[in-house]
């Protein structure tokens, strides 16, 4: 497969989706207030930061993962399959590197547990949008 290949309309869309996960993810609605007190930052930490370079670069690098993800399952992926796929590369490829980071570290289990879990639902999420379109 190449470039010329993909449907860059659904990558669009699991980039997408990934980037509206994450805002839900790491809110006040679900692990905000665990996100920041297991990396020791504020709220007031937060406002200081640049939201162009935080929002515009997380959905840029959702759009390469979600690009590369397409590259990886090709055209002829079933939903099913595309899930199943998806999901494997968030629990062993993503989650083990991020742990193997975490323990050398020292960060907190906590902090692992929300990003790992954000991730394999995240490149799921892709794989489902991915999967369904042809």
């Amino acid at each position: 497969m190449n470039f010329t290949d993909v449907n860059y309309f659904a990558i669009f869309i699991a980039a997408l989706s990934s980037f509206m996960l994450g805002g839900i993810w790491y809110s006040k609605l679900l692990f905000k207030n665990a996100w920041l007190e297991s990396i020791g930052l504020t709220d007031l930490d937060l406002q200081s930061a640049n939201p162009k370079l935080i929002f515009g670069g997380s959905f840029f690098l959702s759009f390469i993962a979600a690009l590369f993800l397409s590259l990886f399952l090709g055209q002829e992926v079933g939903v099913g399959e595309s899930i199943g796929t998806s999901f494997a590369i968030g629990l062993f490829w993503v989650s083990s590197s991020l742990g193997l980071s975490y323990i050398f570290e020292q960060r907190p289990l906590k902090l692992f547990l929300i990003n790992s879990s954000y991730h394999v639902l995240q490149f799921s999420l892709m794989g489902l949008i991915l999967g369904m379109w042809p």
